[in-house]
């Protein structure tokens, strides 16, 4: 990164370490990367492992960061950000990432005050092990700048996308957030299916999980629609035209719109609670 800044995360949970692992293995320096957290063992192992600065108190560090990346769970936002305005005055002059699913930004502004700098992001579960999918939404305050620093941090850990707005991001979130389950309850279903025939199970996971990996790289490779990869894979008359006329004639389409549907109202309902 050409853009070297003083980061400090409060909350040191496992989104926070694939992140901050994320930035150190892209040449981040551990020296400018500040921790908070209110145990010990998650500090010491970050420490020991990626060299970045730790503490107990919120306070320390986020006096020493130009950029406060917000970590918790919803349900204490309210409170870290209120101890935060109450103890630091210059927090306009931060850049505010904020992490949480949930709550919107004007929310964050009644936390922490009307002039502050924030930028939205919601990273997904395969950014532990680098191929997350990080939505990504700004106000049109917000500078070009701070937009590519935030871009750049987040490709540490997988893909970024930038969205229109927080209803967007309330969409990504139902697709990319909620997705890998979506995903692991259809390769159980797979794996269990074989089971159900006669495989090994271990055997079973084997043979999906890496077929899942192998059709997802697939798609990243290819310039063909994900329509079309189905039909050169399906051929008439075959086997797999078999199996694929089974989801179809089950509307799978119409069960995974309505899985994200679900999801998209889930997410704006929470909203509404904090």
């Amino acid at each position: 990164m050409n853009d070297i800044r003083n980061i400090a995360f409060i909350g040191a949970g496992n989104m926070t370490q694939s992140i901050v692992g994320g930035m150190c293995k892209s040449g981040y320096p551990a020296n400018n990367v500040w921790v908070s957290n209110p145990s010990a063992g998650k500090l010491e192992k970050m420490k020991s492992e990626l060299g970045v600065n730790t503490s107990h108190d919120n306070l320390e560090v986020v006096n020493a960061a130009d950029v406060v990346v917000l970590s918790v769970k919803p349900q204490l936002m309210a409170d870290v950000c209120a101890h935060l305005k109450e103890n630091i005055s210059n927090l306009a002059d931060k850049l505010i990432i904020t992490i949480a699913a949930g709550i919107r930004m004007p929310k964050y502004r009644q936390y922490l005050g009307d002039d502050i700098t924030i930028i939205r992001v919601m990273p997904n579960t395969p950014s532990l092990v680098g191929q997350g999918m990080s939505g990504l939404v700004a106000e049109d305050s917000v500078s070009d700048t701070d937009k590519s620093y935030v871009t750049e941090v987040f490709n540490g850990v997988g893909d970024t996308l930038w969205v229109a707005d927080e209803d967007q991001l309330d969409i990504l979130g139902a697709v990319a957030g909620s997705g890998p389950a979506y995903f692991f309850e259809f390769m159980d279903s797979l794996a269990k299916g074989a089971v159900e025939l006669g495989f090994d199970p271990e055997k079973a996971r084997a043979m999906v999980q890496q077929t899942c990996l192998g059709a997802a790289q697939m798609a990243k490779e290819s310039d063909l629609s994900l329509e079309d990869l189905r039909k050169q894979v399906t051929s008439k008359g075959g086997s797999t035209a078999k199996g694929v006329e089974v989801y179809q004639q089950r509307h799978l389409h119409e069960i995974s719109a309505d899985a994200v549907k679900a999801a998209v109202k889930r997410n704006q309902e929470m909203a509404k609670l904090f």
